[in-house]
């Protein structure tokens, strides 16, 4: 059996972590949401409201979260 190299995390311990990052990242979404205010700025000609954009770096975030332990599920085998 191969050793895991240092700093990276088992299977399991990605699975137990996993439900708590998703909330995190819910969570700072929220705080996010209700403490920016309703300012807009210009984004390519059109106005956006600024507290969309820490909420899409959140989204990012957690879409790559979602897609690390799809991975190494795929490593380890499982589905």
């Amino acid at each position: 059996m191969r050793e895991a190299d240092p700093g990276t995390r088992t299977g399991s311990e990605l699975e137990r972590r996993y439900p708590v990052a998703l909330a995190l990242y819910v969570m700072l979404g929220v705080l996010a949401w209700f403490t920016m205010g309703p300012d807009t700025v210009v984004v390519f000609g059109r106005p956006v409201e600024l507290r969309v954009i820490p909420i899409l770096i959140l989204g990012t975030f957690a879409f790559r979260t979602v897609v690390a332990l799809k991975a190494d599920k795929l490593r380890r085998g499982g589905k």
